[in-house]
Formats: C-alpha cells, structure tokens, sequence
C-alpha cells in the first residue's frame, strides 16, 4: 500500500510563493508543487478552523458532522459521535496511523485524539518539534503501510495577536495582498507573517528530507493544505475568497502524481478524503458529501465541480452565513445581522483600525458578486435587476446544497454547547 504524509497548517490561505505570493519564502512547497501537482482553485468548506478541518477530514460538510463552531473551550463543539475521522478509516484499511501538531477537532488530549483513529501520537507544537518528530517517525522501521498526520501552527497569529514566534522574513521584500491597505503598519506585520510561514515551510522541507533519505518518497503520497485563509481582515472568517482559498499541492511518483501540473477546476476540501479512498482503491462510503477528483489526478475523463459550497454558523460569536461559489458568480446568504465579522485575533492586528470602515457595515441578507468584473468583491449586485435572473439560479442551487445536506439553519436558529451548560446552571437549583 502507499504510504501517505498529509500536512496541514493554520491561516495559510494561498500565501505562497508557488501562488503568486513571490514575496514568501516558500522553497520546499514550491518545489513540491513543481514535482507534484498544484491545485489552483482550491477552496474551504468553513473559513474557520475547526469546521474547516471536520470537514476536510470526514468529507462532510461541518453543519452536518456536528462541528458547527470552535473545538476548544469555552465553545466545545464536536463532531458526533457516529462521524468517522480519516485516521479510523485508514485504521480499518490496515494503517498504522499517527498524528503531531494541531489537529483542532476535538480535545487534547490523548485519549480524545487516539479515539479519531490515531495508533501513536508524537511530540511537537511549533514547526522545529513537529518537524522533527515527523522526521524520526519517517525513519523508523515500518512493518506496514503508514498515514502520518502532521498539523502545524504556523503561521497562526500568537497568544498576543501577532506573529512573534519565528524570526520576520523581508529578505524578498513584502508584497500586499489587494484587500490590504499599504501602510508600515500592514508591511510589518506581513514581514512577520512570512517569517511564520518560513519556519513552516522549512519544516516541511526536513520531513521531505526523511523520505529522500529513507527512500520513501517514491511510495508515499505526500499531501498539503490549509484550513482556510489568511488570519487577516477580510480573510479569515469570511465568506470572501480570502477566507475560502486554500493552498492544495500533492505529490505521489508510484502514483503518477509527478508532473508539475496546475489544476485549474474548482475543488473543496471536502473532496479530499473521497479522492484519497478512491486512489487507494478503497469503498467511498454513501454518505460521503464530498466528490472524488482521482480521475483528474490520473488524466482520465472527469466531470468538475460547477460550484464549491461554505458554511459558518459560530465563530466566537453567532455568526450564520452561507456561500456558494461557481467559477463566475459568488453568492453569500447572511442569516442574522452581523456588523463586526471579526475574529478576535484579527482584533489585535494593527491593520485593523486601518480598515475599520470597511470592516463595521451591515450585510444585506444576500450578496453576489461577478469575480470576472470584481474579483475584489466589493460591489454587491444582489438587488441590481441585471442580475435578476443570476440570483434566483445561484439562491435556487444554494437552498437545494442546504437541504441536501440537512442544514440546521432550515430549521430556525442554531444554539450552541455554551447555552446548553449556561442553561443547565440556570436550572441546577430548581432541579436539585
């Protein structure tokens, strides 16, 4: 069987250089892309993470696995418990499975994180540690077939808001996206941004070593992504395309993942775990969302996705939108009126303030924007009578993804695991 090493990271988006990012250091994922496969068009199911990464790892949209907000406290959400995670998966194949790093889908502990169908669990938190764990793990003497799950930090902002735990980087100068205003302050902040993703990249770079060096490179199907954008304003936690694209770069030689192409169709994250199942030559299960692109992988005759499909229910607050994307049109359903949009993090950017008036505005119930015109996304042409007719398709196609898919937002208002505790302490004494 082939061996596989699938690497995600936190807030990346498609901030490399391999993407057009050409002011970031990004040497070993550049060169995977131009060794393997480059996925152009690659996108989110939730610009959050933990959402994100349920989905990307269970092939099921999050507003239906269970994970509709955060992981962690005070938020706790969880999949349920009928939902199987990749790693169980690959388990019940015969893999020896093995996770590091972050994972954000569950708690941390080993317990809850052996319980997604992880074998072992090495050390490691920053990109140094987990990169060396990975490495000596690659090394050992391996009696079967191996998914290592490798999930870094970087380039996440800190405890703090910033990006202070690796070095900046400013050594190929500091390029802005257009969604960021030009000013010392955001030319600061992204030279540190790009340190973050140096240190990532370099981590990268020594597990890629430990397959050169043990000669498993040519066996193992080597995968790397993100969870979602920039952990920017206008990006992370929005249904805009910086807070939906993703970095998806793959490479597999025994495979015939090898060439160096670009894939321009559109793709989900939640088309992942179907397309690995489908390369290893393993059942897709029914209840699958996600679509398999292995016969475009293998340059067979492939139907592509017209449209990927985003969800956001909780972030830190109750924040519920809808999205779908064509290769054209983007249309966001807003469900309840939210001003800020904002993640906290975001918050203790200095770019913040600088865009505030952007930022703070009520959105209408629907937006839609034309990406051939206004790839910006700034003009809302969802109650422009031109485009009548391009709502009423685009509305009609996302209502039909969300009762598909058993959206709970159908149903009225979704409540969260903090008012289910924050009730039950309400209640206590009239119970006891």
């Amino acid at each position: 069987m082939t061996n596989i090493v699938l690497i995600d990271c936190h807030d990346l988006g498609q901030h490399l250089a391999c993407y057009g990012a050409t002011s970031v250091t990004s040497d070993n994922l550049d060169g995977l892309a131009s060794d393997g496969v480059r996925f152009s068009q690659s996108f989110c199911t939730a610009p959050q993470c933990s959402p994100s990464r349920a989905a990307l790892y269970t092939g099921r949209y999050g507003h239906t696995n269970g994970m509709l907000g955060l992981a962690h406290d005070p938020f706790s959400w969880r999949l349920h418990d009928d939902e199987i995670y990749l790693a169980k998966r690959l388990q019940s194949a015969g893999y020896h499975t093995a996770h590091v790093g972050i994972q954000h889908v569950t708690e941390n502990t080993p317990e809850a994180v052996q319980a997604l169908g992880f074998d072992t669990l090495l050390p490691g938190f920053l990109a140094p540690e987990i990169a060396a764990s990975a490495a000596t793990f690659i090394q050992q003497d391996h009696n079967r077939s191996f998914f290592l799950n490798i999930g870094f930090f970087e380039p996440h902002r800190d405890n703090e808001g910033g990006f202070k735990v690796a070095p900046p980087d400013t050594s190929k100068g500091v390029i802005l996206p257009p969604y960021i205003p030009d000013t010392p302050a955001a030319r600061q902040e992204f030279g540190e941004l790009q340190g973050m993703i140096r240190q990532m990249d370099a981590g990268v770079g020594q597990i890629l070593s430990a397959l050169d060096e043990t000669g498993l490179r040519e066996e193992t199907w080597v995968i790397f992504t993100t969870d979602h954008g920039l952990a920017m304003p206008r990006a992370k936690c929005t249904m805009y395309d910086p807070g939906l694209e993703t970095a998806l770069i793959m490479h597999a030689p025994n495979l015939g993942i090898s060439d160096g192409k670009v894939i321009h169709d559109l793709v989900s994250h939640v088309d992942l775990l179907p397309t690995l199942l489908d390369g290893l030559g393993l059942p897709i299960p029914d209840e699958i969302h996600g679509h398999s692109y292995w016969s475009r992988l293998r340059n067979d005759t492939h139907t592509p996705r017209d449209a990927i499909f985003a969800s956001k229910t909780f972030h830190t607050d109750y924040e519920p939108q809808r999205a779908l994307r064509t290769e054209r049109y983007k249309l966001i359903w807003n469900a309840e009126v939210d001003i800020i949009n904002v993640p906290a993090d975001i918050m203790h950017s200095p770019i913040y303030p600088q865009m505030i008036d952007t930022l703070t505005i009520e959105r209408a119930p629907f937006e839609l924007y034309d990406l051939s015109l206004d790839p910006e996304e700034t003009t809302n042409l969802a109650y422009d009578e031109a485009y009548a007719v391009e709502l009423k398709q685009l509305r009609a196609k996302l209502l039909s993804w969300m009762r598909a898919t058993d959206d709970p937002l159908l149903n009225g208002p979704v409540a969260s695991p903090y008012r289910e505790r924050a009730l039950q302490q309400l209640m206590g004494d009239d119970e006891k």
